[in-house]
């Protein structure tokens, strides 16, 4: 049955459909998920492995190397890439794209079996690895947690207290911390009395392990009852390693305490550090549940930090580094005012030229499609975010185009003096399969999207949901509530003439079109012209990934030299966020000391451990006012740190990070050093080059005692006694744990800090010997120490050595210094079994294109194939396509008009407006036929479809091109607004024209004489 019949029939049902869908949609609107961005996931994990004494070298070919060689037998894997430091080995893993995360749980499972099975080849003393599969949590609501005269341990245990209670909150997914200190005890023992008195060490460390070990005493079947043994010995105050006996040699006995200094205090180093506005600080992350409402948990959360501010301590602070929520719902509201503001536009623009009862109609069934979708992204469980609401106001202007052409065909036969039922019933019978015809192909342009098989493609996926709902929604509507709504509205009162002549500016371009169809040849020349015009303008417009983000908060980060120690660290943070609190516009600073925040936000790459590196978070009170802030910002930072590499920069939209990046691979490290700084003084020299660096950094100092085999053997001490007694010596042994509540607190024993101060102590260090039971001068059994430099890490990509050189652009675009960079390093000579490549910037807009375009012919093949079976010829597809290029013509001077670099979602807007396009032209031949089917003679029946068509067409035209203003002030979706107006108004223009010439070349059409 012709659907519009049933909805005029049943017109009942009809009604409650539409009441129904505007309850569905007020309803799914409170309750759809709410994200600043959707989400995705980052399929990396960190396997992190400790190896205590060892060089980065010794970590590498000992730990790094069988570990890689166990996980790279993974048939997921994508990418490995590793860093080795003294005493530590960090390996990412990252997974193909095919995987998601409802398969990434099972690769986890898999890759810690292989991490497992590589334990056992693994040095001795070396740690077990620990598999962190949570790297890509966000922690979109990230606290300070800070107090004048509080100290970091009392700001941990009042982050641990607030845990417990914010995890009870609705939504809240995980909570983690960030610069919490590890909380131990230290034993310090002077080094005269332990020479003086013959105490061997080990009988200390052995004394408090077997008083503080928990153990099996048995149990016993007393009467049909197991009742268990227990023994206590733990140690319950800190007095109490103080009072513990420890044998002194011979028969006397000696108490901790009357030789040691007993103390609680916090692990040194720290492993990072945090500052809130120069102040200590501990953070607290909290991650949504995956599809959750982060508006609701931020509510949450803040409901229950008030309920709980009477049992925070007096002077307590808890400040939002980054507040998600409050940033969502903000972007929510601007996108639903966007939404509202472009639904606006249109209807107004439908009353103005389609007069208003009829624009009435077709608002009608814009607002109900909108409603209809969004009550289907809530069964299809789409968040709203920045992608799906971008995504209703891209498809907002294609979504009355159908509405349109059965409004406008109805008015038409009405106007001839149909009945509306009739009228209503031919147009659906019509126009319902070239109509679904041009929305499948508008639909299926963003299909490359959804097709893509990597991180932007999952980003981007609602984006393709959203426009396949909502166009598909809004061509069933067409042909069953519009009927139904032109016949109740508009029937036998509103009619149009059916005359091609009514008004001037039909005459006028009917008189145009038939000028042009008579000199083809030259019209077509005319448009190749224009066309090659324009593309040759594209050499002019700049070129850019993804643009900076509209988000009131930048980063500061600084990469010391390497080996720098973190407290001094902290302290450059410390200084530089001082100074950038006294400028203007400048809320908040936050500083984190030896490695990156918690990931509090989707697109921000957290750096790993780095005891050299930290990044200051700067809040501001607008976006706008960030580029001014780093012009002032920038040059204070290398007059105060001139050894140093520094950048400030607003937050990326995608991967990339705005950075040129070249990588030497290759086996020996000081060939890859010499190519490295090729590289450097390459980039040093070009005027635009900024924060230019290597991620290896400089060669560090280090201390190296040379035993002496003979006189070592001699005493019976080996490499482990003297690093052993080095260790407790300087930065001390863990000797036991002390039990405190739900922690295990390491007890720890060193010297006093007098005697471990200055490196010049390592002269006086004295070690243990088993033999001799005394204690012997290390001068005895080494021939003296000497300095030496070694490297700090080595980094590794698929298992290879590999360094990376990297800059950004002071000004214009990253891709702008890159290809100047190009050429002048490429040219760099590379030694037999070295390589370079490029990442950065170049590398993720490369992959991400490719990954795009490469499913490009697919879509398009589908649309050939819907367009060959709407009209079973071949030259009628063959018209579309080759109208296609004309989508072109008003991009470039948009583009360079507007003053925006053409990225990847200026490319998708070209793939979209591609599919706006061929919808045009599908419903301009589809006239020509309707036209010729009717008896009209060929030519005649050409030029009255296009004057015929020239509403619909200008009308689903100009509707997109209007709706897309509210877009041109968001960073994101901006360029592919201003590629869609550009190009869909230029475009649209010459359609009308070249589509007509065509049909009349492509089917030998002339103008008859008589005409």
């Amino acid at each position: 049955m012709n659907p519009a019949v049933y909805a005029i029939r049943y017109n009942r049902v009809t009604a409650a459909v539409i009441v129904m869908i505007i309850l569905g949609g007020i309803i799914a609107y409170f309750h759809l998920g709410r994200l600043e961005d959707p989400e995705y996931t980052i399929k990396e994990a960190v396997i992190t492995t400790e190896y205590p004494g060892a060089t980065a070298i010794e970590v590498e070919q000992e730990v790094t190397e069988p570990l890689e060689a166990a996980i790279q037998q993974l048939k997921q894997l994508k990418e490995i890439r590793s860093i080795s430091r003294p005493g530590r080995s960090i390996i990412i893993a990252e997974m193909l794209e095919i995987y998601d995360k409802n398969s990434l749980p099972q690769v986890w499972d898999e890759l810690r079996r292989k991490v497992s099975a590589a334990q056992s080849s693994l040095p001795p003393n070396c740690g077990t690895s620990l598999v962190n599969d949570d790297f890509g949590d966000v922690y979109g609501m990230f606290y300070a947690i800070t107090g004048d005269g509080y100290s970091l341990h009392d700001l941990k245990e009042i982050a641990k207290d607030l845990r417990k209670e914010l995890l009870l909150c609705p939504e809240v997914g995980k909570i983690d911390f960030q610069g919490m200190p590890t909380d131990v005890v230290y034993i310090e023992i002077d080094r005269t009395r332990l020479v003086k008195l013959g105490l061997n060490p080990n009988i200390i460390f052995q004394t408090i392990k077997e008083f503080n070990t928990v153990q099996e005493a048995g149990r016993i079947n007393a009467g049909g009852n197991d009742v268990h043994f227990r023994v206590f010995g733990d140690y319950d105050h800190l007095k109490d390693i103080g009072e513990q006996l420890v044998n002194g040699g011979g028969n006397h006995t000696i108490r901790i305490k009357d030789i040691a200094t007993i103390r609680r205090g916090q692990l040194e180093p720290p492993e990072a550090l945090l500052r809130f506005n120069g102040k200590p600080a501990v953070g607290l992350g909290i991650s949504t549940i995956s599809g959750g409402n982060v508006i609701a948990m931020g509510n949450g959360i803040r409901e229950r930090l008030g309920e709980l501010k009477s049992r925070i301590p007096v002077g307590i602070n808890i400040t939002p580094i980054a507040d998600q929520a409050a940033t969502v719902d903000h972007a929510v509201k601007g996108f639903v005012l966007n939404l509202v503001e472009s639904t606006l536009i249109v209807i107004g623009l439908l009353l103005l030229f389609m007069g208003v009862r009829a624009g009435l109609v077709i608002g009608a069934v814009l607002v109900l499609t909108i409603l209809s979708t969004l009550a289907g992204m809530l069964v299809m469980d789409i968040t709203l975010q920045r992608i799906s609401l971008g995504a209703l106001i891209i498809a907002l202007g294609m979504l009355v185009d159908n509405a349109i052409v059965v409004t406008e065909e109805f008015m038409v036969k009405t106007g001839s003096g149909m009945p509306p039922e009739t009228a209503a019933e031919d147009t659906v019978h019509a126009t319902r399969w070239p109509l679904l015809g041009a929305t499948l192909i508008a639909i299926l342009a963003f299909a490359a999207i959804s097709l893509s098989n990597d991180m932007t493609g999952e980003w981007l996926k609602s984006l393709f949901q959203t426009i396949c709902l909502s166009l598909g929604t809004s061509w069933f509507l067409a042909i069953t509530v519009t009927p139904y709504l032109c016949v109740k509205f508009l029937g036998g009162k509103i009619a149009i003439t059916n005359s091609p002549n009514h008004n001037r500016f039909y005459r006028f371009y009917r008189g145009w079109i038939t000028i042009c169809t008579t000199h083809k040849y030259i019209t077509l020349t005319i448009v190749l012209l224009i066309l090659a015009t324009a593309m040759g303008a594209f050499s002019r417009v700049k070129q850019d990934f993804m643009p900076d983000m509209n988000r009131a908060q930048f980063t500061i980060d600084l990469w010391l030299p390497e080996g720098t120690h973190v407290e001094a660290t902290s302290q450059a943070l410390k200084e530089a966020g001082k100074y950038v609190r006294s400028l203007p516009n400048v809320k908040n600073t936050a500083g984190i000391a030896g490695g990156g925040a918690l990931r509090f936000l989707l697109t921000y790459e957290p750096q790993m451990s780095n005891s050299s590196y930290g990044q200051l978070l700067v809040e501001v009170d607008n976006f706008r006012k960030i580029p001014e802030l780093i012009s002032l910002i920038l040059p204070w930072l290398k007059r105060k740190f001139p050894d140093a590499a520094v950048s400030a920069d607003s937050f990326k939209l995608g991967p990339g990070g705005g950075m040129v990046e070249v990588r030497f691979i290759g086996p020996d490290i000081q060939q890859l050093r010499a190519l490295a700084a090729q590289a450097e003084s390459i980039m040093r020299k070009d005027n635009n080059a900024r924060c230019v660096r290597n991620n290896w950094g400089n060669p560090v100092l280090a201390e190296q005692l040379n035993i002496s085999v003979e006189k070592a053997g001699k005493i019976g001490i080996g490499r482990t006694e003297i690093a052993s007694s080095a260790a407790m010596s300087f930065s001390g042994s863990t000797v036991g744990y002390y039990r405190e509540k739900d922690e295990l607190l390491p007890i720890i024993m060193r010297l006093p800090e007098y005697q471990r101060k200055q490196i010049e102590e390592l002269d006086n260090l004295q070690i243990w010997s088993s033999s001799l039971q005394h204690w012997i001068p290390v001068g005895q059994v080494c021939d003296g120490r000497k300095s030496v430099w070694e490297d700090p890490v080595i980094h590794r990509l698929n298992r290879i050595r590999t360094m990376s050189v990297s800059c950004k652009a002071a000004q214009g675009t990253t891709d702008a210094l890159f290809r100047k960079l190009r050429t002048k390093i490429d040219a760099i000579p590379l030694p037999p079994n070295y390589r370079l490549e490029w990442g950065g910037e170049y590398e993720a807009a490369t992959e991400a294109n490719q990954k795009l375009m490469s499913k490009v012919p697919i879509a398009f093949a589908a649309m050939l194939l819907i367009a060959v079976m709407l009209f079973n010829t071949v030259r009628h597809p063959l018209i579309i396509f080759m109208g296609l290029p004309l989508a072109m013509t008003g991009v470039a001077p948009a583009m360079l008009l507007a003053d925006k670099a053409f990225g990847f979602m200026a490319m998708l807007g070209v793939l979209s407006l591609s599919g706006m396009l061929i919808k045009n032209e599908i419903v301009l031949l589809d006239q020509i036929q309707i036209e010729l089917d009717c008896g009209i003679p060929p030519y005649q029946a050409v030029i009255n479809s296009a004057v015929s068509r020239l509403r619909p067409v200008c009308m689903a035209a100009f509707t997109t091109v209007l709706g897309m203003i509210p877009l041109l002030w968001d960073a994101f979706f901006s360029p592919m607004a201003i590629v869609i107006i550009g190009g869909l108004t230029v475009s649209t223009v010459l359609t009308l024209i070249v589509v007509p010439v065509l049909y009349c070349i492509l089917f030998k059409i002339k103008k008859p004489l008589e005409m």
